[in-house]
């Protein structure tokens, strides 16, 4: 979620979230040579969640950050609390068997409560808010809200309830769009940049350390490996490349297994009384198409808006001609309001759109590929990796032994090939079939 790419550009994307970020000290870059037990590459959630877990159970931990804290997906995305996975269990045990699902199953709610115990713990002011909508617009999305509903409450999420009745679902998201919603009041959402500035002062109180604008290197093997900076070097036991979207070509390996891809997101002007008569429950909304729109009220009460997947990253211009017929189409009252920001971000897609966790070596570890679906399961392998590094890898290796596989034909055709599916599938959303 965090940055170890390439990039002279390491101020914060130009977002709503920048512009309302809570106060944060500036760190300095790496200069020297220092030793620590935990060197992690990457401030964003995975690698501020494990070095957090790490730093209470008292490791001398350091985490190397390209560009700012916060400054990839982890500062930018769209603040949603969403369980599970890019694939949901019925898909992972189908495709991997019932034993390899199962702990993956255990786990999927656990995310969630990691978030929430940390913004408790640590005071961290985010704008937390509870309760979440998943929204059909065809009768076939409408019987996956069905089984995704029975699945969930299968692994124990009594928080449930679908709705199909267009006045009761007005009371909660005001729109003529949806055939049916499935309400989980044990989603939620919150200001995701200043979550990520919360917990990196909670790492910061627990010992640990930070260095801003110090893009790895080189990450030298052996037992004791050494992290290498353009002006620095950490030598440590055990090392965590945390650096999802934004790897670049740090480890070859890693990055052949998977495409950065980018989401658009825009903010409205404060709506003042008309964000209440939109969305009445404050409640976060996306909808189940394959290509979906996501939505939610920030805590001034603006529309966050976002949608859209340019394969491959590139950042488009014209961010709002993307989006705002999307968020028109749901509330046509906002089609005279005011644009206020407008961003991209990259998120990490895999070819099995499951993440990729495992070692590089009996003492380098990994964990990359949320694929769109990382906010809590960046904060749950956080805590798995630092129970990894303990001694505990049972939970860890659930995910570990899932088979990783490259995208067919490289770098050259990954982006035109998954394109292609993409819009096969978007056509299939727009018929309802």
């Amino acid at each position: 979620m965090s940055s170890n790419a390439r990039n002279n550009d390491t101020a914060h994307a130009p977002s709503y979230y920048a512009a309302s970020a809570n106060p944060s000290p500036e760190r300095p870059p790496l200069r020297g040579a220092i030793e620590a037990d935990v060197c992690i590459i990457g401030a964003g959630y995975t690698g501020l969640s494990s070095g957090l877990h790490l730093a209470e159970a008292g490791f001398k931990v350091v985490i190397l950050e390209q560009a700012k804290v916060g400054w990839g997906a982890s500062g930018r995305n769209g603040g949603q609390i969403v369980h599970s996975y890019s694939r949901d269990i019925d898909v992972i045990e189908a495709n991997y068997g019932k034993e390899k699902a199962k702990p993956l199953a255990e786990m999927m709610f656990e995310g969630a409560k990691i978030i929430r115990e940390r913004v408790a713990k640590y005071n961290i002011q985010c704008d937390l808010k509870d309760g979440g909508v998943y929204a059909a617009l065809s009768k076939k999305k409408v019987k996956a809200l069905e089984e995704q509903k029975e699945l969930w409450e299968k692994w124990g999420n009594r928080n449930l309830s679908l709705i199909d009745n267009p006045s009761e679902i007005k009371k909660l998201v005001n729109t003529d769009r949806y055939q049916a919603i499935l309400v989980d009041k044990t989603g939620g959402h919150f200001h995701p940049l200043n979550l990520t500035l919360g917990e990196a002062a909670a790492f910061e109180q627990n010992g640990g350390v930070i260095y801003e604008h110090s893009a790895v290197t080189n990450i030298e093997r052996g037992a004791n490996p050494v992290i290498h900076t353009e002006h620095g070097q950490v030598k440590a036991k055990f090392v965590i490349v945390a650096c999802n979207a934004y790897i670049g070509d740090l480890e070859p390996k890693l990055a052949k297994m998977s495409m950065p891809c980018g989401t658009q997101v825009i903010t409205t002007e404060p709506l003042g009384k008309l964000a209440d008569q939109l969305i009445p429950s404050d409640y976060c909304v996306e909808d189940n198409n394959f290509l979906l729109d996501y939505y939610r009220l920030s805590g001034d009460k603006r529309m966050i808006f976002g949608g859209g997947v340019i394969y491959g990253a590139r950042d488009p211009s014209h961010i709002e001609s993307i989006v705002r017929p999307n968020m028109c189409k749901v509330f046509p009252q906002l089609k005279d309001v005011k644009v206020d920001y407008g961003w991209t971000g990259n998120f990490l897609l895999t070819l099995s759109r499951m993440p990729e966790v495992g070692k590089l070596s009996d003492n380098i570890y990994y964990s990359q590929g949320c694929s769109g679906h990382g906010i809590t399961f960046t904060h749950l392998i956080g805590r798995l990796l630092a129970e990894a590094i303990q001694g505990q890898a049972e939970r860890f290796s659930a995910f570990a032994c899932l088979p990783h596989y490259p995208f067919p034909g490289g770098r050259l055709l990954r982006v035109p090939l998954t394109a292609m599916g993409a819009v096969w599938y978007d056509l299939r959303d727009r018929l309802g079939v």
